[in-house]
This record gives C-alpha cells, structure tokens and sequence, in this order.
C-alpha cells in the first residue's frame, strides 16, 4: 500500500482483511468480547473515558440513537455517535455533533493500529467499535450514544459501562445467531442491562415484559418503560414533518411536537427518546423535555440520520425506508398502503440471504409493481431467487442484477402521479441514494 494510503486505499484494506457481517454474515462474528478488549487495552481503555447511552433493540435503535444525540447536541452537549451500518459512506458510522469522522484521522488509526490488528485479528466491526471509542475519547466527548450492532450481550460495543441502557423492542431478526423465540432473543439484547444502571424499555411485549425484569432485578437496575410513561397521537404529516400531541403520562403534561422523523412507526422512537431525555436531567444534562422536543424538529439535519422514511423525490414520490424484517416491514407497507391520490405503487426490493424471506413476502401487496433486485455484497440474495420466492407469494415483477437498473426501469414505468418504495435492506437503500445522489 505505500507509506501513506489514501482514505479508500485504508477502507479496502478493512473490508477486504477483516471479516465483514454485511459481506459474509456470521462467519464474521467472535462468540466473546475478547478481541474488542485487546484492541481497547492496546488504546488505553478509550471506552472508560466519556460517558455514555448504551442502545439495543430490534427495530428503531438507530432513529432512537439519533435522535437522543440530536438531543444532547441542541442541548450544547458535545455529542458522539456511533451507528451502523453505513448507507453511502463509512464515515457516517462515527460522528461528533453530527460531523462525520476526518478521513485523515481514519487513515491515521489503521496506520497506527495496523501491527494490532494483524496480531488480533479481529472483526470490521470488533475496529470500527474500537476506532470509534478512540475518536470520542480523544476529542473528549461530554457523552456518546452508542448503538449495538447485533443482539447485546456478546456485541462489541457491549464493554461499556453507560448511564443509562435503552432498549427500543423486541421482534424476530437473526433467528440464527439471537434465537427462535422472542424471550431468546430478549435475553440477548438484555445483556446490556448493567449492574445499578437505569434502563428505557421501548415497548413491552407479555413474552419479554418478564426477561427484563428479572435481568433487571438481579442487576439491581431500574426499568422506566417508556410506553407506559408516554403517549403519543399523530395530528398530521406531510413530506417533511410528522406532528403529534406527546402525552407525560406521570406529570399530566400535553406537547406539540413536530418532527423530521417521518415514518408512522416513530412514534414508538419518540416515546423512547423523550423517556431518555428525561432520565438524562436527572444526570445533570440539560435535555429537559421542551429542548429535546425542539431537538426533534430536526433530528435528520442535526445528526444526518437517513433511510428511514426518506423522500428522495416528490415528483414522482419516492421514499427510501431500511426495514428489513417483518415487523419493520409491516409497519412501513401499512404507511405505504395508505399513501393517498397516488396512480401505481412500484416497490424496488432486496434482501439479504440470511433473513426469513417468505415471512416477510407476505406483508407485501400483491397489487404493486415489482422490481426484485440484489446489493453488491456476497451476504445478498440474488434477485431471480427472491424472484422465485416473491412469485410463489403471489407478487410478479422483472428481475434486475443491481440497485441502479432496477431504479432505471422503475423510472421509465412511472408516471408523475406514481409512487416508488425502496426497502427490504440497508444494503439495497445505501446503493439506491448512492445512486440517486450521482445519477
């Protein structure tokens, strides 16, 4: 490579040196925290360094994530982010009051930790959890929102010790690696829950309300369950904002709140981030309610959260939405679905191999233009074989090798009064706007 590598000379040597989930799938994961650990003594322990909100769940923890950091950052908190996956660029995954992480600084942290990571070897994900710990440490964050990758207990971020554990809910992804039942799965991400820490459960569900709690008694950790402590109820949208009457339950209090969080299913988030915002005064932060519901006028703008109800387009309308399994599934085609004086609904799908496919092929409508499509990863689905699937589900549709075809035929089917839904992967919406952005 040279003495000095560029920024994308040091990005494939991650993705091709180091086992990737989003290319290979679970051959990619460590059963144990061990080599997060190394990487971190070989730092010095950055982890130990800022404070932190630790948040797992099914569905919504990067919107939860997100919008808890657009919070603490409109309060004036110096705020950390660490997300995944990354849509368009790698640099979305460590951010500090929503600005991406320097090339430059990237570059320098593999140089640096280069003899470490061959002697480790450790996951992409194992270094970029680690990268990111550095980087807040380093620029000495008042706080950072830390969101898992996978599950909870044996994910690498999970050697943090946060103010608070927050997790959003409960539903069936990655069967193979969190388990066949909900209860499973909840004992997994309730590995986060720590000893004496609070935690903000999103949703309760009567198969995992009883995980949590035991979890949290034996951790002596409190439970602030965030649906019971708020209410929400939506009085409009249009493409730019959702607007709800938010409810505080406990004090008797109404809001106005406006947001740019614009899926239906956000209102579970908003519930959870408020519940956070709160919890997080108590710790001497300065996220009281009307702040953070300020905050959430502009979550997309102030984080660069993306993909999640996105509106690439009006005119035609196209809306980008990185659900994946099926309940995230349901709850985006139930908005689709009710979409009003639009002509024909075309659907550009993907999946990834590993996920239960024909599970979620059964929420989607069968009056729908298809186009069945697959990303550029190893981990995807090809498109004739989810053809085959969608098929015996009773939805037809062309088949297209990449994002960027099918976003072409789509485009020269459509009318102006048509609409256009991208979803099924993260994979599928990173390579949609990619394309969309330099068509």
């Amino acid at each position: 490579m040279g003495n000095t590598p560029t920024y994308q000379q040091t990005l494939e040597y991650l993705y091709e040196r180091l086992p990737m989930f989003s290319r290979i799938g679970k051959a990619a994961l460590k059963p144990d925290l061990s080599n997060t650990l190394k990487l971190c003594a070989a730092l010095s322990d950055p982890q130990n360094k800022f404070r932190s909100v630790h948040v797992a769940g099914t569905n919504g923890k990067g919107s939860v994530s997100h919008g808890v950091a657009a919070a603490l950052q409109y309060a004036g908190h110096k705020t950390g982010l660490y997300t995944s996956p990354h849509l368009v660029d790698f640099r979305e995954r460590i951010r500090i009051n929503g600005v991406p992480v320097e090339e430059q600084w990237v570059i320098s942290f593999v140089e640096r930790m280069r003899n470490t990571i061959e002697e480790v070897q450790p996951s992409f994900f194992e270094i970029t959890v680690a990268m990111a710990f550095d980087y807040f440490a380093e620029q000495d964050v008042d706080i950072a929102v830390i969101e898992t990758g996978l599950g909870g207990r044996l994910d690498s971020t999970n050697v943090i010790t946060p103010l608070l554990s927050v997790i959003t809910n409960i539903s069936y992804d990655h069967k193979d690696l969190l388990g066949n039942t909900l209860t499973e799965i909840a004992n997994e991400k309730a590995g986060i829950i720590k000893p004496d820490i609070p935690v903000v459960i999103g949703e309760q569900h009567n198969e995992t309300e009883r995980v949590f709690f035991e979890h949290s008694v034996h951790k002596h950790s409190t439970v602030h369950y965030a649906d019971s402590l708020w209410g929400m109820v939506r009085t409009g949208q249009d493409h730019e904002y959702q607007n709800f009457k938010a409810v505080n339950n406990a004090k008797r209090e109404m809001y106005d709140l406006r947001t740019d969080l614009k899926g239906y299913y956000q209102q579970h988030n908003l519930k959870t981030i408020l519940t956070v915002a709160e919890l997080l005064t108590y710790q001497g932060y300065r996220t009281t309610i009307p702040t953070t519901i300020a905050a959430l006028d502009r979550v997309r703008k102030t984080t660069g959260l993306r993909g999640r109800w996105e509106v690439a387009s009006t005119t035609p309308l196209v809306i980008c939405d990185v659900a994946h399994n099926p309940a995230g599934l349901q709850e985006v085609l139930g908005q689709y679905g009710q979409l009003k004086s639009i002509g024909t609904k075309h659907i550009i799908l993907g999946f990834v191999s590993d996920k239960d496919v024909d599970a979620a092929l059964a929420l989607f409508p069968k009056d729908a233009t298809y186009y069945f499509t697959n990303a550029q990863i190893p981990r995807a689905m090809p498109a004739d074989v989810l053809a085959q699937h969608a098929n015996a589900a009773g939805l037809a549709g062309t088949t297209h090798t990449d994002v960027g075809a099918a976003l072409e035929a789509a485009r020269h089917n459509m009318k102006e009064d048509d609409a256009l839904l991208l979803t099924g992967s993260f994979f599928i919406v990173g390579e949609a706007l990619d394309a969309l952005e330099n068509k």
